[in-house]
């Protein structure tokens, strides 16, 4: 027999049963220890690249080998050799209309619209401003500074001349006036300066021409006209022969004129190198030449260079630069307008033979290079990444530390697409400068798309940017016919990118197609497979039959039927069938496809009673679950790419099944169709988030908002005939599956909520109620995962493959994916797609999806690594053909068989998975599966999120937010501290809204204007080497010497003459007028007299140590004398007791 004891019961073993059978959410912050600190963050631009936007002036050191460009914008671009460029801004936005440098002296000059000069040092990798000049009372229209020259001539609107200390940037007392420079006989003004110059062999002699066509050669040294030319003809410019006999002038006519030192009421030679001849005999009308620049060559006939000139016929319409070497002239057309141009020289002196080899041409779009060496005239390939803008940019994609064998991978395929028709020779003119010290450890790719459907990778690896592969999916489609009512002039534009970087896979969006690609290395013939779908949601505002009257349903599914690739739309009844308009058309039969991306699938989204569908606003595909997903304004569609069919396609409402928050404005019929077509519903009512109590409450049970709504009409696919079906809650869809004829065919719905909002929402208003009518409701963001999709017990708590929906009203839904078993299972068995019904409510659009594990550690999406798959050739639609293509896809994870995060006796009620959701104006930390909030933070109240990240920074994770107030914000995980606020960059372009990206590593990106993209950081450590990771611009070498003149030349012509500047411009000129002009210190200044101070500091205080060692020395010194006596006198001493003692016994002593 035997004895049970009775349990004891005490008040603690009460208190503790009770904590165990309670679920408290994690205590993070004691669990999880989080590394980043506010010190690890700092926000500055790293490198700028691409085409100077809207480019004003363009100059060349030909010592140094760096080339200038300047901008309307007042913004600054110095490049040398590949993979050597700095970018640098004004303080004004002041356009930039001349830039001079200071030969091989490691500074320029910019002359800016709003009068101002600056002085920029660009000796340090980081050129910063000297000194800067505004002058206050006249227009700045030309510079000039002679080479090797202390001393700046400024012509000015008024037609003076003034001068300025380049060193000091103090203005001269001498003043060339232009009533002493004209004649007196003339009795108006001669216009603006439009050229000054400095005669080759003559220094003391300054050529002045001013826009009225006058040109004066004025003697410095006499302070007088020597020579007075007049031409009819409005002057553009005059460009020297390098004798300093002549100069030729280009006039707005289109003429040259040819001029000698002596007085002449004529030129010597006057032409129209492009002008023909009328019936009259006369020469037609030619356009100005802008700029005309004369050089010789040592064993050959001069060069004439000029821009413009051409007759105003059509064949002058094109943009054109003349080449004229003798008797040859060649014509070189440009792609855009000319805006400047600039010849590069063997030497940096005007008066010796210049033996030009290369022309720089800045345009409008472009920047072109003209070998002057080969037959021809042929350009030099531009190894800079100068046409990012080749098409307009509409999308962009950044992706840091991605892995290493992904630029090899493009780079090879690219190298293929290598473009024709250079120069063969080698070596690229600017060479200026040297490469950076520092490389980068990681690779960095930035994926642009652009308006004409193409897609090109670029290498962003530290400071560079050179393109790799380009890829266009126009090819696809079948060109659009251009009519009257075609309001899209971009159909093919590219709207949003999503790649995969492990297993190459690349999902493209645009208005309503979407695309996915795999990577080959090898080439294919393709038949694209496409699908046409529809997503659509209607209310019916007039139902009186009580037969309607049923739940709501909360799911729509079609299958492929027997063999067809046609649409997989809801819509399938015959009428539908038959009128499925869509805004591209994919091209059908095979073709070949080079190595690279090849097109797998094709989406298309079709019209809905004669409007085109809502603009596609989110995009995600799983290599790993085989599916992809998109969103547009009206809901969601998921693909199974490996049988290429439709899953899903439901309006955003439908996701919510029985649980949907808001009354759905109804539409009346439009009687367009006899049966069940409905009109699509629109309300030009502003998207809105929902008040601060309906967000506070975490989850929403599915029976926790209950309200009674017209319900749609249900109908089968067509396989199936059109039969109404009573469907009940979303969580039993097993009992939704029917067999017909040996497969599985599922109900579809037809649901419209066709909206005519943006693809960028802004769900700002937090004003919204459940009960107020709501006709939109954009997908905003996805996100694959296995994850807890419902608060379970312990004995079915695991992790399941999940599809997680953010909208646009701050709702975020979870899908359910039950895959097949991955092999031959995964090809033919269904992939059956339910509802959780789990939904989480934040306050503005859902912007971005992440998961922690519980140690703060990111989860990464489950991907399988690239691998060559058999060549798809000539695919059929069959399902046979189908199997075979998709064989040699293997997995590296079986879901099936992947093991379960199940709970054990110690972790059983413990939370074991973090969801991070961020909006417009919130964030979370969502604990799963008990689906408690952990942690929330309120992150802008006036303002919204324009885009948000869970980034890899230092080895964790933190949330990176940009504001449209303009600032950067970081919040670390998972505890949503702040520990970033910056103000960096107000929204005020729509550009930048589209293309900012954060990516890992402390890496941003954003595209600051049509042709730029501009790089970011804000990471400390990057901020703290980016002066490693930069190039240099100056490298100390010596000046070419001064050419050698002969004897007999040097007795005839009197050789070059010398100008001493400095007695005449300086001190003894007297002062300038007073007001004229305001000195402004720049920053640069500052740095260079700390650096200075320093310098002398460090000088003074060697001095000090070197006068104290000497006085230290001379002590010495005297101590070594005075021991030197004491050691004699110690030596005589010992001496005198030796002789003392030397007969002596030792007994004597």
């Amino acid at each position: 027999m035997s004895t049970v004891k009775g349990k004891r019961f005490t008040l603690k073993g009460v208190l503790d049963g009770l904590r165990s059978s309670v679920s408290t959410p994690p205590k993070a912050e004691m669990e999880i220890e989080e590394s980043l600190r506010s010190e690890h963050f700092q926000v500055c631009k790293t490198v700028r690249h691409g085409f100077p936007f809207q480019p004003t002036a363009v100059a060349f050191d030909p010592v140094q080998h760096i080339l200038a460009i300047g901008t309307k914008s007042g913004s600054l671009r110095i490049l040398g050799r590949p993979g050597v460029d700095c970018h640098c801004v004004h303080d004004s936005d002041a356009a930039i209309i001349q830039i001079l440098f200071l030969v091989n002296e490691g500074a320029l000059v910019t002359v800016c619209s709003d009068d101002s000069l600056h002085l920029w040092n660009y000796r340090q990798k980081r050129p910063e401003i000297v000194h800067s000049l505004k002058f206050q009372r006249e227009r700045i229209t030309f510079c000039h500074r002679p080479f090797q020259s202390k001393w700046l001539y400024i012509g000015t609107e008024r037609g003076n001349v003034h001068i300025v200390n380049i060193e000091s940037f103090i203005l001269s007392g001498y003043v060339i006036n232009w009533n002493k420079a004209i004649e007196l006989s003339r009795k108006t003004h001669p216009g603006p300066v439009v050229h000054l110059s400095d005669n080759p062999i003559d220094a003391s002699k300054l050529l002045i021409g001013f826009e009225s066509g006058t040109i004066v050669l004025w003697d410095l040294k006499n302070k007088i006209a020597e020579t007075r030319y007049s031409s009819p003809e409005a002057l553009r410019s005059i460009a020297w022969h390098h004798e300093g006999k002549q100069f030729m002038c280009s006039h707005s006519d289109g003429s040259l004129t040819t001029w000698g030192l002596k007085p002449t009421p004529k030129p010597m030679n006057s032409m129209f190198p492009h002008a023909k001849l009328g019936k009259d005999g006369k020469p037609d009308p030619c356009k100005p030449i802008t700029k005309v620049d004369w050089k010789s060559i040592r064993n050959g006939e001069p060069l004439v260079i000029f821009s413009g000139g051409m007759s105003y016929d059509r064949a002058g319409r094109t943009p054109s630069i003349t080449v004229m070497n003798g008797r040859s002239t060649t014509v070189l057309e440009m792609e855009h307008n000319v805006v400047d141009f600039v010849v590069l020289c063997e030497t940096p002196w005007s008066n010796d033979f210049q033996d030009p080899y290369a022309i720089v041409v800045l345009l409008q779009n472009d920047l072109v290079v003209v070998d002057l060496t080969s037959p021809g005239y042929p350009c030099f390939e531009n190894p800079y990444p100068m046409d990012l803008h080749e098409s307009p940019v509409t999308a962009c994609q950044y992706y840091a530390d991605c892995p290493p064998d992904l630029i090899p991978a493009f780079y090879s395929v690219g190298s293929k697409q290598k473009k024709t028709g250079f120069t063969e020779k080698q070596g690229w003119p600017v060479q200026g400068g040297e490469w950076p010290t520092l490389a980068c450890s990681y690779p960095e790719i930035i994926i642009t798309g652009h308006a004409d459907g193409s897609l090109k990778f670029w290498d962003a690896s530290a400071v560079t940017l050179q393109v790799l592969y380009k890829l266009k999916t126009a090819k696809i489609f079948e060109k659009p016919k251009k009519t009257p009512e075609s309001q899209d002039d971009d159909p093919f534009a590219i709207q949003m990118i999503y790649m995969c970087s492990e297993s190459r896979l690349l999902c493209v969006a645009g208005a309503s197609h979407c695309m996915l690609f795999k990577f080959s290395k090898q080439e294919a013939n393709l038949d694209i497979p496409f699908l046409e779908t529809s997503i659509v949601y209607e209310i019916y505002d007039d139902l009186d039959s009580p037969e309607y009257d049923y739940p709501k349903p909360s799911l729509g599914l079609v299958t492929q039927t027997s063999g067809s690739m046609g649409s997989y739309s809801s819509n399938t009844s015959d009428s539908a069938k038959s009128d499925h308009t869509t805004s591209v058309k994919v091209k059908t039969g095979s073709r070949k496809w080079s190595a690279g991306y090849q097109p797998d699938l094709v989406c298309v989204l079709t019209w809905v009673d004669g409007e085109p569908p809502g603009n596609i606003t989110s995009i995600l595909v799983n290599s790993t679950y085989g599916l992809m997903a998109f969103g547009n304004e009206s809901g969601l569609a998921i693909i199974d790419f490996m049988q290429r069919t439709c899953l899903l396609n439901l309006g955003t409402p439908d996701l919510y099944g029985s649980m949907d928050p808001y009354q759905r404005a109804p539409r009346s019929p439009r009687g367009k169709k006899p049966q069940n077509a409905e009109g699509v519903g629109q309300n030009s009512e502003e998207s809105k988030s929902p008040t601060t109590d309906q967000i506070n409450g975490v989850c929403m049970s599915p029976t926790s908002l209950k309200q009674k709504k017209p319900h749609p009409e249900l109908k089968r696919t067509k396989s199936q005939g059109t039969t109404r079906a009573k469907i009940q809650k979303a969580q039993s869809f097993a009992s939704m599956e029917e067999h017909a004829n040996g497969g599985v065919t599922y109900l579809s719905v037809d649901l419209s909520n066709k909206s005519d909002g943006v693809s960028f929402s802004r769900s700002r208003s937090s004003s919204m109620s459940s009960l107020e009518n709501v006709s939109k409701e954009a997908i905003q963001s996805l996100m694959f995962a296995d994850s807890y999709t419902r608060k379970t017990g312990r004995e079915d708590n695991f992790t399941c493959p999940c599809l997680w929906v953010g909208t646009s009203l701050g709702s975020v839904i979870v899908i359910v994916l039950n895959l097949p078993p991955t092999g031959e299972q995964r090809l033919t068995q269904p992939v059956i797609v339910s509802p959780s019904g789990t939904i989480f409510r934040l306050k503005g659009a859902i912007l971005a999806m992440s998961f922690l594990d519980c140690n703060g550690v990111l989860i990464p999406s489950v991907s399988e690594t690239w691998k060559e798959s058999p060549q798809r050739e000539n695919r059929d639609s069959n399902e046979k053909a189908l199997k075979n293509s998709n064989i040699g896809i293997q997995r590296q994870m079986s879901l099936s068989n992947k093991p379960r995060i199940s709970p054990t006796s110690s972790t059983e009620m413990s939370d074991r998975q973090f969801v991070i959701i961020c909006s417009e104006k919130q964030g979370r930390v969502m604990s799963l599966p008990s689906q408690t909030c952990a942690y929330k933070v309120k992150i802008t109240e006036t303002s919204f999120v324009v885009r948000a990240e869970v980034v890899a920074v230092r080895d964790s994770v933190c949330l990176m937010c940009y504001v449209a107030n303009g600032h950067i914000m970081a919040f670390s995980l998972p505890s949503l501290k702040p520990i970033l606020d910056v103000d960096f960059l107000p929204l005020t372009d729509y550009r930048v809204a589209r293309t900012f990206c954060f990516s890992n590593s402390g890496h941003a990106l954003y595209l600051c204007s049509p042709t730029e993209v501009q790089k970011i950081t804000y990471s400390a450590d990057i901020s703290e080497t980016l002066n490693d990771m930069l190039g240099d611009l100056f490298l100390a070498c010596e000046t070419p010497d001064a050419p050698k003149q002969g004897f007999f030349k040097n007795l005839f012509s009197g050789g070059p003459s010398t100008l001493d500047r400095e007695e005449l411009f300086g001190e003894n000129s007297g002062k300038a007028s007073k007001g004229l002009a305001k000195h402004v210190p720049g920053s640069g200044l500052q740095h260079l007299q700390a650096q200075s101070g320093a310098i002398g500091g460090e000088i003074a205080r060697a001095r000090m140590a070197l006068v104290e060692r000497g006085e230290k020395i001379g002590d010495l010194d005297d101590k070594s004398a005075q021991m030197l006596s004491q050691a004699e006198s110690f030596a005589q001493a010992a001496h005198q007791i030796m002789s003392r003692y030397k007969d002596k016994k030792w007994y004597q002593f």
